[in-house]
């Protein structure tokens, strides 16, 4: 009954990325791309089907409606070497207020060595060197308001900086999480990067300006500034299911899908699975990504262990392979601590 109640809501949800997987892409016109970077090697793991299970610290970017449901202050930390040579780090702690209530504090960067200027007339370099690098600093709240329904919110604020030049705004994400009474199947639904739009300003534009070049003797190096666009962060609405088709002493195996909608891209679908021995050896996989044209995304495994370090510490070591096609594959390792 568990298995063919989650094969029906797979099937809904399939069904409306099939519908939307036209859609008009807009990839390259949001700013902070590095927002829709997704987190910790145990969602990665399962396909990126996270939004109906968030039961660990990684809630904070995936459903921070989660993070009131984790009895114990659970800590998570990953560094990435990402695709063309770029690291990606992020941190984060939810710590419980109460039976009820949760807080939350993560932090997310992007950034890459840095490389020479170069120009036409000095194509090996100036002799000056320059940059770019993306952070973002988060606080969450979330709230049970049932035994079965709960709330979160996060709010954070991101900046970006291009060598001289930078930009930043305060975003919102919100999300929830209900449990329904149909074999205990899992709902959850979360919108990220809701916020304001960001425009780089620095000295980069900085031109001088003749006001009146018909005129002799003005002043023909007025400094000006060049008025760059400005960019909406990557708005993600993201709903799925989770659903325990095999729960018992020993053994556990986790169902999810996740139907997301980013506003710079056509719709997909996440699906994944984790099977849990003694809920210390998991094995996971997934699929990312399905019905997007043109995605270099794909199959996605791997594995994670729990261990007890002291009588009230708990190391949890997740791994995941991410196939990303002509970009070959990303191997993301992600780091837990529960006490």
């Amino acid at each position: 009954m568990k298995i063919k109640l989650f094969l029906f809501v797979i099937v809904g949800l399939m069904g409306i990325g099939e519908l939307q997987a036209q859609a008009v892409s807009k990839v390259g016109t949001s700013a902070a791309a590095f927002l829709a970077i997704e987190v910790g090697g145990r969602a990665l793991a399962m396909g990126g089907a996270f939004v109906a299970t968030a039961d660990d610290a990684t809630a904070l970017y995936w459903n921070p409606a989660g993070l009131s449901r984790l009895n114990k202050t659970m800590a998570t930390m990953s560094h990435t070497q990402w695709i063309a040579d770029i690291a990606f780090d992020h941190a984060g702690v939810s710590i419980p207020l109460s039976s009820a209530d949760a807080i939350g504090l993560s932090v997310t960067s992007l950034s890459m060595d840095e490389m020479q200027v170069r120009t036409i007339f000095y194509p090996e370099g100036t002799g000056e060197y320059f940059g770019s690098s993306d952070l973002a600093l988060s606080g969450s709240y979330s709230r049970s308001l049932t035994d079965r329904f709960s709330i979160g919110f996060t709010g954070k604020y991101v900046q970006q900086k291009l060598w001289h030049m930078s930009a930043s705004a305060m975003a919102l994400d919100v999300g929830v999480l209900f449990t329904t009474q149909l074999h205990d199947m899992r709902l959850g639904m979360s919108i990220s990067n809701f916020g304001s739009k960001m425009r780089l300003q620095g000295i980069d534009t900085q031109v001088n300006y003749d006001v009146s070049p018909t005129m002799a003797g003005n002043n023909d190096k007025i400094i000006a500034h060049l008025q760059t666009d400005q960019w909406s962060m990557p708005l993600i609405f993201r709903v799925g299911a989770a659903l325990d088709v095999l729960n018992r002493a020993r053994h556990r195996l986790t169902c999810a899908m996740d139907a997301v909608h980013p506003s710079d891209n056509a719709e997909y679908v996440n699906v994944g699975a984790e099977y849990a021995l003694y809920n210390s050896i998991f094995v996971r996989a997934g699929y990312k990504s399905l019905f997007l044209k043109d995605s270099e995304e794909g199959v996605t495994l791997g594995g994670g262990l729990a261990y007890r370090m002291l009588s009230t510490v708990n190391l949890r070591i997740d791994y995941a392979y991410l196939d990303f096609g002509i970009l070959n594959a990303v191997h993301r390792f992600s780091l837990g601590f529960d006490f």
